[in-house]
């Protein structure tokens, strides 16, 4: 396998701040943090290639903060300067790891996303139903194609800093670069690692979360060697025509997971559905033939347009949030749906 050395100098030279910098700040431009930041541009650079060079980088407090979409979730803002320092990191190591992820692998990277999984879902489901084919004469209820679909037990939560250093060490040969890392991780220096968790939010989160989950998807590609395989950060899906089969793949990633990264499944959340029922994945219920919105998504917009109906949210923020659901939206049939919530705020 093939390491990488002496990639730390190239993490802290001013190009790439530079670049992580412009990364940090796209749309965020009219912030007060980054005006802050850019009033003295080239000395707050300076300052943090001098404190990287010299290994003496200590990130600022997270500003937590709790998110309901409608589930809750608490989500940890990292302040801009160590927001530079993630897209740094991700800037040279990123494209490391990534050409080794799976090419079902959808979360976080480039031309993927929640878009690709689906169509990809679609496929599958049409290959492992014979496009929903019936079987027999008379009971048209009878169709093949079976999907296990899992949930990984507070993911980010448990993940463990320790396996996760192992895995990077595989490919970072630097031992510069694997300070810098635990300093992300564990938010102060460390000779040793043997904490949990990293902050929903951070973008270094989302990439290391890849890294971890990629040891996943190679056993259940190379070991398993499972044909039909989704995963979307900690959401994944397989897909079969036998249930036995699947059963039997389930307890071996079940296996895996704890004995090899010290994960559960969600015991309430992965299950083995027949595909006729409609699998929930990447925001909607995919049938045979056409999707749906999942009910969350849809009383989340509605709560969203009576706020507005009540000058809670003002025309421009609504504008912007309406756009992006209904672009999201029409991935599914809803033409009903959105017709009726169109004439729910016209009215107002």
């Amino acid at each position: 396998m093939k390491t990488y050395k002496n990639i730390y100098k190239k993490i802290y030279s001013k190009k790439n701040l530079i670049l992580a910098w412009r990364k940090a700040r796209k749309r965020k431009t009219k912030k007060d943090y980054v005006l802050e930041f850019e009033g003295d541009l080239i000395c707050n650079i300076n300052e943090l290639h001098e404190e990287l060079k010299n290994q003496i980088y200590l990130p600022r407090k997270l500003e937590d903060f709790i998110v309901r979409d409608p589930k809750t979730r608490k989500i940890s803002k990292s302040h801009f300067r160590d927001r530079i320092i993630h897209h740094a990191i991700c800037n040279i190591i990123e494209p490391i790891f990534d050409k080794t992820f799976i090419y079902g692998n959808c979360a976080n990277r480039k031309g993927k996303g929640n878009l690709f999984a689906i169509k990809r879902f679609n496929s599958f489901s049409q290959k492992v139903s014979k496009n929903g084919k019936t079987i027999g004469w008379f009971n048209e209820n009878q169709i093949k194609g079976y999907c296990f679909k899992a949930d990984i037990k507070h993911y980010f939560q448990n993940v463990d800093h320790q396996v996760l250093i192992n895995i990077l060490k595989r490919k970072i040969n630097d031992k510069q670069m694997v300070w810098l890392i635990k300093v992300v991780l564990e938010r102060e220096p460390q000779s040793s690692i043997n904490r949990k968790g990293m902050p929903l939010g951070n973008l270094t989160s989302q990439f290391f979360a890849n890294v971890y989950l990629n040891e996943l998807d190679q056993f259940v590609k190379h070991k398993l060697k499972t044909k039909y395989y989704i995963r979307y950060v900690d959401d994944f899906v397989l897909l079969h025509s036998s249930k036995e089969q699947l059963e039997n793949w389930k307890k071996e990633i079940e296996k895996f997971l704890n004995e090899k990264l010290k994960l559960e499944l969600h015991t309430d959340k992965s299950k083995i559905i027949n595909l006729s029922r409609g699998i929930d994945f990447v925001g909607f219920k995919n049938f045979y033939h056409y999707r749906l919105l999942r009910k969350r998504n849809i009383k989340n917009i509605e709560r969203k347009i009576s706020l507005f109906n009540q000058e809670k949210i003002n025309e421009d923020k609504f504008l912007e949030i309406w756009q992006g659901w209904s672009a999201y939206s029409d991935w599914s049939n809803n033409y009903g749906l959105k017709k009726r919530l169109i004439e729910s705020f016209k009215s107002s």
